[in-house]
């Protein structure tokens, strides 16, 4: 799976648009990964928009991720699901799951990296890389530095979340990030296809440069 542009769903912030819509325009905007993220609905609410969802991400040939709910990962068809610190461990849900099925998992250092890829994990994502308002729990951002020492230590891909911008998104790409995590930087945006399609030109270009 391709982890550039991963875009996190958030009614809260859309200006009305469901987390179906927002995956919809996510994706037409070059959105590589949906992540479902909703900590307010029950189960079966979640497994209907995740099923949603999962019609959109898979027209699009597009990833699509449960944020905490192993359960609703697997009811809804997901490819995989992204667990915090609080969550089930990756070796547990690896026991859980199908083959093939992605288990990423948010970290905030080194040690938690090596032992989230020693369990099991596909990914790792630095949160939150920079501070950020869309997380109220996220405390303060780890920084580059950081991701740097993260990338260098696992030999799975490293995403980058939390404070993402335009204009940090080549600093976090040098350090070695293997893509973005947004929530804010697209779902908040007037027009959340065009917000989604410039975050994905100026990743694409960075690892262009890599390349050189």
């Amino acid at each position: 799976m391709r982890y550039d542009l991963y875009v996190i769903t958030d009614e809260q912030i859309s200006g009305g648009r469901s987390h179906a819509m927002i995956a919809q325009m996510a994706v037409l905007g070059g959105a590589d990964v949906i992540q479902l993220r909703d900590k307010s609905r029950g189960c079966l609410e979640l497994i209907r928009v995740g099923r949603e969802i999962r019609r959109i991400t898979r027209d699009a040939k597009a990833g699509f991720i449960v944020n905490d709910r192993l359960d609703v990962a697997l009811a809804c068809g997901a490819d995989g699901v992204h667990l915090g610190q609080g969550d089930l461990t990756p070796a547990v849900a690896r026991q859980l799951a199908p083959p093939g099925f992605i288990i990423g998992v948010s970290v905030g250092s080194r040690d938690e990296a090596a032992l989230a890829e020693k369990e099991g994990a596909d990914y790792v994502a630095l949160s939150p890389t920079f501070s950020t308002g869309s997380k109220a729990d996220a405390g303060p951002g780890h920084g580059c530095a950081r991701l740097a020492e993260i990338a260098a230590c696992v030999s799975i891909p490293v995403i980058a979340i939390g404070g993402i911008s335009n204009g940090n998104i080549p600093e976090v790409m040098r350090a070695g990030a293997a893509g973005i995590a947004v929530i804010s930087a697209v779902v908040a945006q007037p027009d959340i296809t065009a917000a989604a399609r410039q975050l994905f030109a100026i990743v694409a270009a960075e690892k262009r440069k890599r390349t050189v």
